[in-house]
């Protein structure tokens, strides 16, 4: 890059650092930097559009435009030469703007005798602010340095707008980032609600210092932070020797592009035209999502991961500003980050009011903890991490995957009073605690609650459940870098049945594959891992691994009865190994003189409609069979519960699926075995008393969940509700929510 332009860059630079410097207000400031920019690019025109909101763009300053038309022209996203540049995050530069394809002429500016437009995009990490432009009257086309210069003034002034440079008062109009509300939709992972103030899991990085004056001081600063974090990444993966295969080739790849030198001699040339080492980073990091966000490859897209996470590191060498950034956590903290693993969040453990995650899914490690903890969870909440600020109040509503940032007062109160509401109904219900849930009919149904955690057992007493029907034995193992041992894993298993004070507990073996991937163990890259190398078939080809886990269970039970149920299970030979496996393990107990369990109770999972079909003998062999609601319903209809637009479109009280648990518990009756539905559907009253009509004797949800599926099932008749829903199946009906729902209302 010629000396001359670098020099007129720093030049330009340092001008705008005057002006954020300079006393005043925001608008006073933009004007100034439309000015100085006009006249360094030798342009008549320059303007500054920012987001008034996330699809409209306003014009908030501009030298050579109609004053006038500031704070007056607005543009949606998308629409005309600036909104094409918002959309793609991707400069345009043209010397015939009219002839250019989505070109719209704006008569309030005036600008119909410019001919020339260069648009760049102001960004910050994918932080999209605003966009940049400049025009001339003469049909011009502007240099690959004159479009690099420009996008390094635009970085500078996404620093600027982060370092509140303008706000002020008269900024009245402006879209000031980080103060109006805003609204998030994601996707439930784990049911409630919560209000509180935001805690980033990881504070973004603030760069208070985007321009600098020697080029040579910032690139030996960059190159030093470079060679630390080449060294740190090295040491991390020689940590982690993971061996050869498809997660070493990941690793390997993070390595690359830590070596890069092309990554690091972008980041130089950003240095040489004023920016400092930190915003040069930034720059590139920003102009490297643009292009990878948009890449058609999904791998490529992958590894935007992996340069985010190489940048953060390099920031925080750069600054200074680890993790701990010196902030302290409110007293109702609601943790907010991209993403978290289960390790991590239990850190936080019940100090947090509520989770909202950019990622995740409804099945990972952290919904389990989630729900562990009884914390709502919002997942797929797509850039709240760009939007929130520490400190920020924010309401969580589990219920419906929806979270709101910063909330005018009347949602704020809405909220509140649904919040209210709900206490209100949990003091009802605390008085239902001690009360069976017994139907007007008779019928007594058992309800169970599901665990995973050793903090979930006061659970036991204060929701009034009968035992724990489902103990997720996966958490420990999540939870460490190594694989637990025998004995810590008997002494747990102990721990949790002597806190169940003689009430059942019904220990689910290692389920793990799928997206629940242990952090010592190598990810299976599988295209379809719901239906993958999961569960029970992990266990019966890591055998030593599941009979470990057999030998803490039968230590722990010394003296009580032992259930022990097996996960996924989907023809009856699994389930023959699996048990044949377990009583093996009973034997070399005794053989070795240890305390044994007083019984020794073995169960199924049914979580594939191919197990509803299993042979009578497969039935008769079980102790117990527990259906789990939300694999069986996912098979059912084809429909991965992970993706929002398809899980939704299918009802639990769908009359083919109504029909097929009811042949699950006739079945189950024949072969005189008990059966249990264990998931979501369970705590959800209308569907557990549903449930409950087609003969399941013991559901087990979240122990939230017990009070109002209790209050329910004491107000209806459940003959009289098997008598609607058989009635509706033999008229035809596709399905039997309106049909239920109203019944209800007539209770």
């Amino acid at each position: 890059m010629p000396e001359r332009k670098d020099s007129d860059s720093r030049k330009l630079l340092r001008r705008l650092r005057e002006t954020l410097a300079a006393p005043g207000g925001g608008q006073d400031r933009l004007d100034q930097i439309t000015t100085h920019i006009a006249d360094s690019m030798g342009t008549e025109v320059c303007s500054i559009y920012l987001f008034r909101d996330p699809r409209t763009l306003e014009l908030c300053a501009t030298e050579g435009l109609k004053p006038e038309s500031v704070h007056k022209t607005r543009l949606r996203l998308g629409e005309g030469l600036v909104g094409r540049v918002a959309r793609s995050g991707r400069h345009v530069n043209t010397a015939n703007a009219p002839a250019e394809p989505g070109f719209r002429y704006m008569p309030e500016t005036g600008e119909e005798v410019y001919s020339s437009f260069l648009g760049v995009p102001i960004q910050r990490v994918g932080e999209r602010l605003g966009v940049l432009v400049v025009q001339s009257g003469d049909a011009r086309q502007f240099s690959e340095d004159e479009v690099y210069g420009l996008e390094v003034v635009a970085m500078v002034l996404a620093e600027m707008a982060e370092l509140g440079a303008f706000l002020g008062s008269q900024a009245d109009g402006l879209p000031l980032q980080h103060r109006f509300p805003a609204m998030f939709r994601g996707s439930i992972a784990q049911e409630g609600v919560a209000e509180g103030h935001v805690w980033l899991h990881e504070p973004r990085v603030v760069v208070t210092n985007p321009v600098a004056d020697d080029p040579l001081k910032e690139k030996a600063r960059l190159n030093e932070a470079v060679a630390m974090l080449r060294t740190r990444v090295d040491s991390m993966l020689a940590a982690n020797d993971m061996g050869p295969g498809d997660s070493a080739e990941v690793m390997e790849t993070y390595r690359m592009f830590a070596h890069s030198r092309s990554w690091l001699h972008r980041m130089e040339e950003a240095i040489d035209l004023g920016l400092s080492a930190e915003a040069a980073v930034e720059k590139e990091q920003s102009q490297a999502r643009a292009r990878l966000e948009s890449a058609a490859d999904p791998y490529l897209r992958d590894r935007l991961h992996d340069l985010d996470d190489l940048s953060n590191r390099l920031l925080r060498i750069l600054t200074g500003q680890g993790r701990d950034t010196g902030a302290e956590m409110p007293e109702d903290p609601i943790l907010v980050a991209r993403n978290i693993g289960p390790a991590e969040l239990l850190d936080y453990g019940r100090r947090l009011r509520g989770v909202v995650l950019e990622e995740g899914s409804v099945g990972s490690h952290a919904a389990i903890v989630a729900r562990a903890l009884a914390i709502p969870l919002v997942i797929h909440a797509e850039r709240i991490t760009s939007e929130a600020l520490n400190g920020d109040l924010i309401l969580v509503d589990g219920d419906m995957g929806s979270v709101h940032l910063r909330p005018e007062e009347t949602v704020a109160k809405a909220f509140r009073d649904k919040m209210a509401m709900q206490a209100e109904a949990q003091k009802r219900y605390a008085g239902l605690r001690d009360l069976p849930a017994t139907a007007k009919c008779g019928a007594t149904i058992q309800l169970y609650m599901n665990a995973g955690l050793m903090a979930d057992l006061p659970s036991l007493e204060s929701s009034g459940a009968e035992g724990v029907g489902l103990f997720r034995t996966e958490l420990q193992f999540l939870t460490r870098t190594r694989v637990p041992r025998r004995g810590e894993l008997a002494a747990l298993y102990a721990h949790v049945l002597d806190n169940a004070h003689g009430k059942p507990v019904l220990f689910r073996t290692l389920d793990i594959g799928s997206d629940k991937v242990l952090p010592y163990m190598k990810p299976q890259d599988e295209p379809n891992p719901a239906m993958g190398w999961r569960a029970i078939r992990v266990g019966l080809d890591k055998r030593g691994v599941l009979r470990m886990q057999l030998q803490a269970l039968i230590r722990a039970a010394v003296g009580r009865p032992l259930h022990v149920m097996f996960p996924f299970i989907t023809e009856m030979s699994e389930f023959e190994e699996a048990h044949k496996l377990l009583m093996e393990q009973v034997a070399r107990e005794q053989r070795l003189g240890h305390a044994m369990p007083t019984d020794v109770r073995v169960g199924a999972m049914l979580e594939t409609p191919s197990l509803a079909f299993a042979p009578k003998k497969f039935f008769e062999m079980c102790d117990f069979v527990s259906v789990g609601g939300n694999d069986l319903k996912q098979f059912f209809f084809a429909a991965d519960r992970e993706n929002e637009r398809v899980r939704r479109r299918y009802d639990t009280l769908n009359t083919s699926f109504i029909a097929l648990l009811d042949q699950i518990v006739r079945r189950c009756d024949e072969a005189r075995v008990p059966v249990s539905f264990c998931g979501e559907d369970a705590g959800r009253p209308i569907e557990a008393v549903t449930l409950a009509a087609l003969g399941f004797r013991r559901l087990s949800m979240r122990p939230a969940s017990i009070g109002p599926v209790k209050h329910l099932i004491r107000r209806v008749d459940l003959g009289e509700l098997k008598r609607l829903i058989d009635d509706a199946r033999a008229l035809g009906e596709t399905n039997l929510r309106r049909a239920i729902t109203d019944w209800l209302a007539r209770q």
